[in-house]
């Protein structure tokens, strides 16, 4: 098989879809990509347009935007957003960006106001997008009506928000109802964050979706995490042991009586869904294993509720614990850099310094994230080498990255393949 080198991508005058699809259709199921995948503008560009501006992406939590007037902010590629909530607690997702000269209209990450107004030249739009100042001066004939700010696609799922840039989004009926059956214990509105963190990882977006789907390397790199982690989360796993499928059978009878959901569910390889049991003795995802925080979430009346796993492709996994959940955003930031956004979540009626304190709650991930960013990072570096070719997953250990890695051939693939006029850059 001939091998297209980045060289070739990175020829302005040189079709990059085209070369991007023949890799795709000609790579070895198992093995870890080509390496333009990981380091290669154009196809990181490709990655934008045919990943995160096509498919569902995770943004944040309703609860965020609780009342009227509450917004939040973020940025897909070039891409930047606001979602709000209007009247009648209906949320809107916009593009963040002036029907006037193009400014953004809304600089910080949140905030509450009466109307979406822009700092340049104070347009002024409703909460439901619609334009309703431009000053005297645009003319007689100015039509407000025209000027509305362009909307987004939102889905509102279990109380997990998500976008779609594209003007025909994929169906999320399936997504919708899933998501709100296995959170409909947590009365996710009824939550808030009580603390999050940011980090940049010098790595692309792949590698670090890849890092997370695997823990062949949790024993070598996670002890914080390994305090309360099992290993494995499904009984199917090969590496399970008979001690694991005796609590596990357990736990599930207690979550059953509860009235609790806790089966695997899959959404294609997009999303999975499981309750799975921490380690014996541990109920929560701390030093110690115990509760971080002594409210427990929505109607659950235990701590004891392992954890409920939940992954969303291309850019979420969550965690979600009878006394708080840990929810992650991934969004790419260029073909070697990417932003990790943490958010810890409590009932929105737990006081802190009382029921929780957010430097316990937030150790073991901040330790884990840490060490996942130095792992990332090192494995960019490797990538970019001379040296470096595809390399075997281990179909015991790495299925959750092989799972991936299909997901995402399969998702490009489509979605290139149907774009005939998706914008490339020039080399």
């Amino acid at each position: 098989m001939d091998v297209i080198s980045a060289a070739d991508l990175g020829d302005p005058l040189g079709n990059a879809r085209t070369a991007t699809l023949d890799m795709l259709s000609h790579h070895p199921r198992g093995l870890s990509l080509p390496q333009p995948f990981y380091n290669d503008e154009r196809l990181f560009r490709l990655d934008m347009q045919g990943i995160f501006e096509r498919e569902w992406i995770f943004v944040g939590m309703s609860c965020e935007v609780p009342a009227k007037g509450n917004f939040m902010t973020l940025t897909i590629g070039d891409n930047p957003l606001v979602i709000v909530r209007g009247d009648g607690g209906i949320l809107h997702a916009f593009h963040n960006v002036c029907r006037h000269r193009g400014s953004r209209l809304c600089a910080t990450e949140r905030g509450k106001v009466a109307k979406l107004v822009c700092p340049y030249h104070q347009w002024t739009y409703e909460l439901d997008g619609r334009l309703l100042f431009a000053g005297s001066d645009m003319g007689q004939d100015f039509d407000l009506k025209a000027h509305g700010l362009k909307s987004v696609a939102l889905t509102e799922a279990g109380g997990f928000l998500f976008v779609c840039l594209a003007e025909q989004p994929p169906a999320a009926d399936e997504l919708k109802e899933t998501f709100a059956h296995y959170l409909a214990p947590y009365d996710m509105e009824n939550l808030k964050v009580a603390v999050s963190s940011t980090i940049e990882e010098s790595a692309n977006w792949k590698l670090v979706i890849e890092n997370n789907r695997e823990c062949y390397h949790c024993n070598g790199a996670h002890p914080e995490l390994l305090n309360s982690l099992q290993e494995f989360d499904d009984t199917d796993d090969p590496r399970a042991t008979s001690a694991y499928r005796e609590l596990v059978a357990r736990k599930q009878a207690n979550w059953e009586a509860m009235d609790v959901p806790w089966q695997l569910t899959r959404l294609g390889k997009r999303n999975r869904l499981t309750r799975t049991p921490l380690l014996d003795g541990t109920v929560s995802m701390t030093m110690d294993g115990k509760p971080a925080c002594q409210k427990l979430m929505g109607r659950l009346t235990s701590a004891d509720m392992g954890a409920l796993r939940i992954l969303h492709l291309p850019n979420s996994w969550n965690h979600f614990m009878g006394d708080h959940a840990v929810v992650f955003r991934v969004l790419p930031l260029g073909p070697q850099r990417t932003i990790v956004t943490t958010k810890w979540l409590v009932h929105k009626d737990a006081v802190e310094g009382v029921d929780y304190h957010p430097e316990q709650m937030r150790r073991v991930w901040d330790a884990t994230n840490e060490q996942d960013r130095r792992l990332a990072e090192e494995n960019q570096r490797g990538i970019n080498s001379l040296a470096y070719e595809p390399g075997p997953y281990s179909m015991t250990f790495e299925f959750g990255v092989i799972d991936f890695i299909d997901w995402y051939r399969e998702t490009l693939a489509a979605n290139l393949g149907a774009s005939p006029s998706l914008r490339l850059a020039q080399g």
